[in-house]
């Protein structure tokens, strides 16, 4: 890996003889106890992880329960999502295909999918597939194209010409998961196969990750999986009728066990190889750590503000950053109720994984950090416990938001008309349909069967949604007034649909 290194941008700090010895006699002595501890403090019901080094597994263990107030324990072959950290199995995928001459890196989108169509043409005709691959398309991920909704990836493709840049053409990093499904969607059929086909034939097959499935739906029948948790009303509870990711599948939709993963991570830090095969070339390999797009300050985790590095950058499925004169690239994986992260120290060949079944637990991020510490024989920091202050900070700060805005709701209003003439069909040719309609004098917008909430009047005509996933964050709603005093659209999520007159039809006129 001594040919990915940033030299420039890493300050190598020697650490002492008597780190050295104590952290070759047993780096991880104290770990186990170290990762129950932090389960308990961030209050997380399961978890399993799985630590690499030198191409041999040194520690795999799992804690907790599959599901809260259950007695099913977690273990190393227990599915979880892998949300995110799929698209690094997706970048690989692709990489294959430069290998085989079925595809470049820097081969036009429209080449090879002339259905993808964006707001500027330009950009249509000189997007690249490594644009794809490095979240710099100009506009970040629209998930209100595939969370909760039922459309599938053409669907999909064909809403994109409707979305608004935010930023110039390559010239910000912004994260985007239907751009990384697109890439995966190319890498399939460049192969004459689907994305699911090629990743399970070229790399899970190889790597005998037989516990691994590319989507959701191939869930069916497993039992050994774990189950999503999230906070619903301050209180953690198991979430049902969580979205599968399987329409934007190669961005997000895996599931794994950190048993199956260390054939994975022992196979990156490999550096392609799996046993005596050579999976993937050397070149095309190091393309996918080095690093693409630089990554602002305030687009990176919060995590920085602890680990202080000098470059953040994104690679090719992989975030990048320097740690304690390090290179590191790992990715995290979250979805509602779960989380992962895949963590690599190339240079050390050492790499880990960490599955846990509550939304957002950021001890991933701790645990990743402990475990590099104690192979780099650095003074262990109590990363979970720094961690858990810097996010409970962050989460103080998210309550005082809330706070402003509810001293900035005006008091003593009411709707402009009868709760009833609001109910209708709202349309726009990006975002959809919105049905509204009245339920025992409440007003319930509907998304789809799967996306559903109960309108709680805020001030004069604007309403607060209240998802029946209670997991999902609130938002707000306006209603606007036409001339002649009813109304005429709606305005959700920065988007205006406009209103079907009653007797029109519900058609989309795009």
């Amino acid at each position: 890996m001594h040919a990915i290194r940033i030299a420039a941008l890493l300050i190598l700090v020697p650490v002492t003889a008597v780190a050295q010895q104590r952290s070759a006699r047993d780096p991880l002595s104290g770990f186990d106890a170290y990762v129950r501890q932090a389960l308990k403090d961030w209050e997380v019901p399961g978890l399993a992880i799985a630590v690499v080094k030198d191409d041999s597994v040194v520690f795999a263990r799992a804690y907790g329960v599959k599901e809260l107030g259950g007695r099913d324990p977690v273990t190393t072959h227990t599915l979880f999502a892998n949300a995110s950290t799929t698209k690094a199995f997706t970048s690989m995928a692709v990489a294959m295909m430069v290998d085989g001459g079925k595809l470049s890196w820097d081969d036009p989108v429209a080449r090879h999918l002339p259905r993808f169509v964006l707001r500027d043409p330009y950009v249509t005709q000189e997007l690249t597939v490594r644009d794809l691959l490095t979240h710099r398309v100009g506009f970040g991920d629209p998930s209100y194209l595939w969370y909760g909704v039922n459309y599938e990836y053409p669907e999909i493709v064909r809403r994109l010409r409707h979305v608004e840049p935010a930023t110039s053409f390559r010239s910000r990093f912004a994260y985007n998961n239907i751009s990384y499904a697109t890439a995966g969607i190319i890498a399939g059929e460049v192969n004459g196969t689907s994305w699911d086909e090629l990743v399970r034939q070229r790399i899970l097959q190889p790597l005998g990750m037989r516990e691994t499935v590319t989507q959701g739906r191939d869930l069916a029948g497993h039992q050994d999986v774990a189950r999503p948790h999230d906070l619903i009303d301050d209180t953690l509870r198991v979430i049902s009728g969580v979205e599968l990711v399987d329409p934007i599948a190669p961005a997000g939709s895996m599931y794994s066990s950190v048993a199956d993963m260390t054939h994975w991570i022992r196979f990156l830090l490999n550096e392609g190889r799996a046993g005596d095969q050579q999976l993937v070339s050397d070149t095309a390999f190091a393309e996918l750590l080095r690093p693409q797009v630089i990554i602002p300050e305030d687009e990176f985790y919060p995590t920085g503000h602890l680990t202080q590095p000098h470059f953040t950058a994104y690679g090719l499925g992989w975030f990048l950053q320097d740690y304690r004169g390090e290179f590191v690239a790992f990715h995290t994986g979250s979805i509602d109720g779960t989380v992962a992260i895949v963590g690599l120290l190339p240079d050390r060949e050492l790499g880990l994984v960490v599955f846990a079944n509550r939304d957002h637990a950021e001890l991933r991020h701790a645990l990743m950090y402990r475990v590099f510490d104690a192979y780099l024989g650095r003074e262990q920091r109590d990363w979970s416990t720094d961690m858990q202050a810097m996010y409970d900070s962050l989460a103080a700060e998210g309550r005082k938001r809330r706070e402003r805005l509810e001293q900035q709701r005006v008091k003593g209003t009411a709707p402009t008309l009868p709760l009833e003439d609001y109910a209708g069909t709202y349309i726009d040719s990006l975002y959809g349909t919105v049905q509204v309609r009245l339920e025992e004098n409440v007003l319930v917008l509907e998304r789809s069967p799967h996306l559903t909430a109960d309108l709680s009047h805020w001030h004069y005509d604007v309403f607060r949604t209240v998802w029946r996933k209670r997991w999902l964050e609130k938002g707000m709603v306006s209603f606007r007034l036409g001339r002649d005093g009813k109304v005429a659209a709606l305005e959700i999520q920065g988007m205006v649909l406009r209103r079907i007159p009653k007797g029109e039809g519900a058609e989309e006129r795009q």
